[in-house]
């Protein structure tokens, strides 16, 4: 924990400092959720196909990118909401300005009981 995902849009790849994100995001979640560092991990999926709208899908316009934290339970809304807040605000400073406009959303949900994990 936390179990992070990053979907984006593929338009966006050479505008968006992944790892400098990841690691922002890690540090952010030692500091607001207590969670270990080494715990932290980040996996970034990136989408060909990003359809905003109305648009054109083969538009360039738009790229889209939304994080999703999965944490054990029992944190408290104020600390799920602080920790959305900085993901937002991380990531306005690991993407680049482009010829895109960015629409970028956080959700932060419990991970399920059936939660387990290994190391090797």
């Amino acid at each position: 924990m936390p179990q992070i995902t990053v979907d984006y849009s593929d338009t966006m790849e050479n505008a968006f400092d992944r790892e400098g994100f990841a690691r922002a995001l890690h540090e952010a979640a030692v500091e607001i959720a207590a969670a270990k560092p080494e715990a932290c991990k980040t996996q970034f999926r990136p989408s060909a196909h990003t359809v905003f709208g109305y648009e054109d899908p083969g538009a360039r316009g738009h790229a889209v990118v939304h994080v999703t934290i999965g944490l054990l339970a029992g944190r408290a809304d104020e600390t799920r909401e602080r920790l959305s807040e900085a993901a937002l605000e991380l990531l306005r400073g690991h993407v680049a300005e482009a010829e895109f406009t960015l629409h970028a959303s956080v959700e932060i949900r419990d991970l399920d009981p059936s939660y387990r994990k290994f190391d090797r």
